[in-house]
């Protein structure tokens, strides 16, 4: 046994898309987390789309936050700023903590490719109920990007000095 399997650690994760165009059958960003996710060695527990709108997203979202076997959620979606966009405004309040190095870095990592166009995201990511929530943009750039550059090493047991998976026991402390 190599010290990768014994470091391993697998999360429940669930993914929700947010959009009023797309079918889970053309979620192109969604598959692609789905591949990355699997591909690290994490387990898919739920997946759903629903439309941009705040309250049927804070509901998706509350059902997982309440549900012990779910660990991570990842939204794609609805981040922008047309007056339909409205998943950080959902997501937001459910929070006990934000980690807002979260969306400091990732527009960091957007300039790169996006250009000034990063600072209309308004991705963001937090812990409620123990649960770690990451909310991004939909395009398929924008969650490659989010889940090979931040999420990913964030939800390896192995990245030094430290990360969310060895915080996941302690979430829920008094």
């Amino acid at each position: 046994m190599n010290l990768w399997t014994i470091w391993q650690v697998s999360l429940s994760i669930a993914l929700l898309t947010v959009s009023d165009t797309r079918t889970l059958a053309e979620d192109r960003s969604g598959d692609a987390l789905l591949a990355r996710l699997s591909t690290a060695g994490h387990r898919l527990i739920d997946r759903a789309l629903v439309p941009d709108d705040r309250y049927r997203i804070r509901a998706a979202v509350s059902q997982w936050i309440a549900d012990p076997a779910v660990q991570v959620v990842i939204s794609s979606g609805g981040t922008g700023l047309t007056g339909r966009d409205g998943t950080p405004e959902a997501v937001a309040p459910l929070l006990d903590k934000t980690i807002e190095g979260f969306g400091e870095l990732f527009r960091v990592l957007s300039f790169e490719t996006i250009g000034t166009s990063s600072l209309q995201s308004r991705c963001l990511a937090g812990v409620a109920n123990g649960t770690v929530i990451f909310v991004l943009p939909g395009s398929i750039d924008a969650v490659q990007t989010a889940w090979d550059r931040l999420i990913a090493a964030q939800l390896d047991a192995t990245t030094k000095p430290c990360n969310l998976v060895q915080l996941l026991p302690r979430l829920q402390e008094v």
